[in-house]
C-alpha cells in the first residue's frame, strides 16, 4: 500500500470544520440529544473518534440506512459525502426539503436557524471526485446503445444518476 495515498472525499471534512459545525448547531438545537454525527468509513480517524464521542456512528455505503436507524436520534449530520447521505435519506422516505446541504465554509453551514430545526439530515458539502464524474446524460447515452443493459451505480454518485440506475449499491 501507498502510505501517502489519500481520498479527496475524506479531505473535504476535517476535525476543525466538524467541531465548528457541532458548536454552531449547538447554538440552535440540543445536538447531544437531537443529532447523530455519522461519518463514512472513508474518513479520518479523528472524525470517527468525534462520532464516537458524541453518540454517533461510522457507516459504509451498504449499511448507511441501518446506521441512521441505530443512531436513535431524530437528526443526522452526515459527512463527508452528501450523495451517500441523500440517497440513504431518499430510501428512508425523507423528503428532499428535510435533507439540506451544510457548507462548512459558511456560518451555520449557509442555513437559517429554522432550516436547521426542520432538517432531518444535514448533508456535508462533500463528494467523491471519482463518482462525481458520472452524470445522468452518460446513462441516457449508454441506454440508447444498450437497451437491454442494466445500469448499476454506487450511492456516492449524484442523486440523478442513482435515480436513473436499475440498481444502486
Amino acid at each position: 500500500p501507498d502510505l501517502a495515498a489519500g481520498c479527496s472525499m475524506a479531505d473535504m471534512a476535517n476535525i476543525a470544520q466538524v467541531e465548528r459545525a457541532w458548536r454552531e448547531l449547538g447554538e440552535i438545537i440540543d445536538v447531544e440529544n437531537e443529532v447523530a454525527p455519522i461519518t463514512y468509513i472513508n474518513s479520518a480517524a479523528d472524525l470517527k473518534a468525534f462520532c464516537g464521542e458524541h453518540g454517533g456512528l461510522v457507516c459504509t455505503s451498504s449499511n448507511a440506512s441501518q446506521v441512521i436507524d441505530a443512531s436513535g436520534r431524530p437528526k443526522v449530520l452526515f459527512f463527508p459525502d452528501q450523495h451517500l447521505g441523500r440517497w440513504t435519506g431518499y430510501l428512508k422516505g425523507i423528503p428532499p426539503g428535510e435533507m439540506l446541504v451544510w457548507d462548512p465554509t459558511e456560518p451555520l453551514g449557509g442555513l437559517t436557524a429554522e432550516q436547521i430545526k426542520q432538517a432531518k439530515i444535514l448533508l456535508w458539502k462533500g463528494h467523491c471526485s471519482v463518482h462525481q464524474m458520472f452524470q445522468a446524460n452518460h446513462i441516457s447515452i449508454w441506454r440508447d446503445k444498450n437497451p437491454d443493459g442494466l445500469v448499476i451505480s454506487h450511492p456516492e454518485c449524484n442523486f440523478e444518476v442513482c435515480k436513473l440506475s436499475d440498481y444502486v449499491g
